[in-house]
């Protein structure tokens, strides 16, 4: 065996065609990393996540995307809902630093 001994080479004989590239479940380090952040820091996350999303599909939208890979489909719809994120994120964060210092 030849290479770097840590790398996962994918096992085939020669004979066999090539095999594809075993699945890199990257996508799942990133959501879970963005749960943390959210969990550690809130509905300051909500709105912040949401807010650089409305600006990234706003951005889409004006350079001509009208449908999105989103299960929402429509870039309209996406903007409203993750303006409504952004308007929840917000009134959460305001809620809780008031609902603090007035004790409610």
């Amino acid at each position: 065996m030849t290479g770097d001994p840590r790398l996962v080479q994918p096992q085939h004989h020669e004979a066999d065609a090539p095999a594809a590239p075993p699945f890199d479940p990257l996508r799942l380090c990133v959501f879970a990393t963005i749960a943390l952040i959210a969990w550690l820091t809130g509905p300051v996350a909500v709105a912040i996540f949401a807010g650089v999303g409305f600006v990234g599909y706003l951005r889409a939208r004006r350079a001509g995307l009208l449908r999105s890979r989103c299960k929402l489909g429509d870039t309209r719809i996406v903007l409203v809902y993750l303006a409504l994120l952004i308007v929840v994120g917000v009134a959460a964060t305001v809620w809780a630093v008031l609902g603090r210092h007035v004790g409610v």
